[in-house]
């Protein structure tokens, strides 16, 4: 007597999957931006709050991404820990094999001079006011002090043309436009080779055009240079550009949308597909976009069932 299959597996097939689960390389093991299960929290006057709830974020060497999220949701928290500037509570993070949570303040202070860069949204915090574009772009090679005199001059005018900005090698800040010095503050940030290129909202004080210079004075870094981009953004347009966005709620990576090309076989014809997903974090949650959940009524608890090649998620039959 055969049994009919239903199609949902067996006990065995489980077992099987989770082996092969376990035999998986360690988490990030491959990524330049490892956040796993990343907690951050501060107490003011007596009061707990966690800006960041077990957060996990994998990014690879060469790309260039966003992040968005409504304020308070811990992106900004997220790029301060990333930057150096703040130190996680909990979790693992590791930037071009720099541990966030370990290194000390003199391995901390070398970390932010060579490996990451962050370009604020306020262009009057990026650059000197006292000093020109050229100067404002040699001083970080000057603090590191492994460059050549010579060699500051040649990249400090090197960055400043390759972003559009070399006309403003002798100008000081006062005399830009916002563009222009954000522009030169990407060059700044970039002096030292960086591995990673964080910007905290970049065009928040800009108009849209000047907006979209800047976003293209990050894709020249990214794809003549190789940095890796990792931008904080509410502006859609910019969030539309990049490849991958993730989203950030309530302290954790909740959904993340794909963006690639593809070409019509018959007609030879490129078009956009974009593919949203949900984010799974290691404990096995997911968070359902709030547009879904609402829609169908979901709430407290949702009905699973498992299937041969997927999950099915319904509303609770059960409430009353």
């Amino acid at each position: 007597m055969t049994t009919e299959h239903t199609g949902t597996p067996t006990l065995a097939e489980l077992e099987a999957r989770a082996s092969a689960h376990r035999d998986r390389p360690a988490f990030g093991h491959s990524a330049l931006i490892s956040c796993d299960r990343l907690v951050r929290v501060f107490t003011t006057d007596g009061v707990e709050v966690q800006a960041l709830q077990g957060l996990d974020l994998l990014v690879q060497e060469g790309e260039l991404m966003a992040l968005v999220g409504a304020s308070g949701s811990g992106k900004s928290t997220l790029m301060n820990i990333l930057a150096g500037l703040d130190e996680p509570t909990a979790g693992a993070a590791k930037v071009a094999g720099y541990d966030l949570l370990t290194m000390g303040a003199k391995e901390r202070l070398r970390y932010r001079r060579e490996a990451v860069a962050f370009v604020w949204q306020q262009t009057s915090r990026n650059l000197l006011p006292y000093l020109t574009a050229a100067q404002n772009v040699a001083l970080p090679m000057q603090l590191r002090g492994k460059t050549r005199r010579t060699r500051k001059a040649e990249r400090a005018t090197e960055l400043l043309d390759l972003l559009g900005v070399a006309d403003c090698r002798d100008r000081r800040p006062q005399q830009m436009s916002g563009g222009q010095q954000q522009r030169v503050a990407i060059a700044v940030a970039l002096a030292n080779e960086p591995k990673v290129l964080l910007a905290d909202e970049p065009t928040g004080e800009l108009d849209s055009h000047t907006g979209e210079q800047i976003f293209a004075a990050f894709r020249t870094a990214n794809e003549e240079l190789g940095t890796t981009v990792v931008i904080v953004t509410h502006d859609q347009a910019v969030a539309s550009e990049v490849r991958r966005t993730v989203a950030i709620r309530d302290g954790r990576t909740s959904t993340e949308v794909l963006r690639r090309t593809q070409v019509d076989a018959a007609t030879g014809q490129e078009s956009l597909i974009s593919r949203e997903y949900a984010m799974l974090d290691r404990a096995g949650r997911l968070q359902l976009p709030a547009e879904y959940t609402r829609s169908l009524g979901m709430r407290e608890r949702v009905l699973l069932e498992l299937e041969e090649d997927h999950i099915q998620i319904w509303p609770d039959d059960q409430e009353h």
